[in-house]
């Protein structure tokens, strides 16, 4: 993501409020407590004199590496930057597919289109496609295979992103915290989310702003 990012001198400033301190003191932890735990398996594995041992041991530092992936890709920005979302997009849905889908023969696509938008802004749509993508994994295949796929577009000053699945789980569409906090960050984005589901999938359909700097900088 770091080779994506446009400076901008401007408004290249770190957020104050005492809830982003807060949550990025947060975010360094977790990362500091996943780095401990990793290092840890790996000690028990080098001591452990059995072949099998060693190579269970060895998938689950394979596992707990890839979810620090994706914490990683989910942490909140420290500076306000102009960011290509489909870039980031696409590498958060890599580190999620890794961490949460090649195991439950669960199919990841995207589909995506050159969209620039604030660092902040990209961040929450991060945390929205990840929730609708948990929800979607938990709930819709009852256990086998299927596919979700994510559609990213931008028109004029609007962005739209859509989640969909072909499962048919008859959880499908039980409500839970994951699409509360789906419907909190479109708040935040000052945008609006429409959910369908049905025997044959579910379908989110989201729609935001861009942000009128970002606009600006794109269509000068």
């Amino acid at each position: 993501m770091k080779a994506d990012i446009v400076e901008n001198p401007d408004t290249n400033r770190s957020p104050n409020s005492g809830d982003h301190l807060l949550v990025r003191e947060l975010t360094h932890r977790v990362n500091n407590e996943l780095a401990s735990i990793i290092g840890f398996v790996s000690l028990v594995a080098a001591r452990s004199a059995s072949d099998d041992t060693r190579e269970a041991l060895s998938g689950v530092m394979k596992l707990l590496r890839h979810y620090a992936e994706v914490h990683r890709a989910l942490q909140m920005p420290t500076y306000s930057t102009v960011v290509d979302a489909s870039a980031y997009i696409r590498a958060l849905c890599q580190s999620i597919r890794r961490a949460r889908l090649n195991e439950s023969n669960i199919d990841l696509v995207l589909v995506e289109r050159p969209l620039q938008m604030r660092s902040d802004r990209c961040w929450k749509l991060g945390m929205i496609v990840s929730e609708l993508i948990t929800n979607s994994a938990r709930h819709a295949f009852g256990g086998g295979g299927g596919t979700i796929r994510i559609e990213l577009s931008g028109s004029g000053q609007f962005a739209q992103c859509c989640v969909m699945d072909n499962g048919s789980s008859s959880n499908s569409g039980a409500p839970g915290d994951g699409l509360k906090i789906v419907e909190g960050l479109v708040r935040e984005l000052s945008g609006e989310v429409a959910h369908r589901f049905g025997a044959d999938g579910a379908l989110s359909v989201l729609i935001f702003p861009i942000g009128a700097e970002t606009h600006q900088m794109r269509d000068p």
